[in-house]
């Protein structure tokens, strides 16, 4: 019986690992989301290995009460569902700055990041489709109450 269980579990194993995938070595884009007003953000992302990539975004927001952007970056871990289907993982963090221009305040904050989403890579045409999920979680003079999330949509030319 153990013989069994042994092989089932080293079938199983094998049949995750044989997966082959190709993520792409380079991808440059736009991520837009809604995270308090961080709507719109350069993404680019980079292949480290078969499995993982580094994305690093740059976000705006100017709107009638405050300015400011951010930076972030997070590793991610990719694994195949099928074809060009993707899901990842990801942890990071990043560091901001913001200007509240009606209480004459500002300052610079950082954060924690998570990323979980899928994503479809097109073989025709060289374009990368994502939908993510990202919550942040402040660590110093993050704005507002410390905690902030969005969900966005990716499209990135894959060179």
């Amino acid at each position: 019986m153990k013989k069994i269980i042994l092989s089932v579990i080293m079938l199983m194993g094998l049949t995750f690992t044989t997966q082959a995938q190709d993520i792409a070595k380079n991808a440059l884009g736009l991520r837009l989301g809604d995270n308090d007003g961080f709507g719109g953000e350069i993404s680019y992302q980079i292949g480290l290995s078969q499995n993982n990539r580094l994305e690093l975004d740059l976000g705006f927001r100017n709107n009638n009460s405050v300015d400011a952007f951010k930076l972030a970056g997070v590793y991610q871990w990719v694994w195949n569902i099928d074809g060009g289907f993707n899901w990842y993982a990801g942890v990071g963090g990043g560091i901001g700055s913001w200007n509240d221009n009606n209480l004459d305040n500002n300052g610079t904050f950082v954060f924690g990041a998570g990323d979980i989403g899928i994503e479809y890579g097109f073989e025709e045409v060289p374009i990368l489709l994502s939908l993510d999920f990202r919550p942040e979680i402040g660590a110093v003079n993050y704005y507002g109450n410390n905690y902030s999330s969005d969900i966005a949509l990716g499209v990135r030319f894959k060179f």
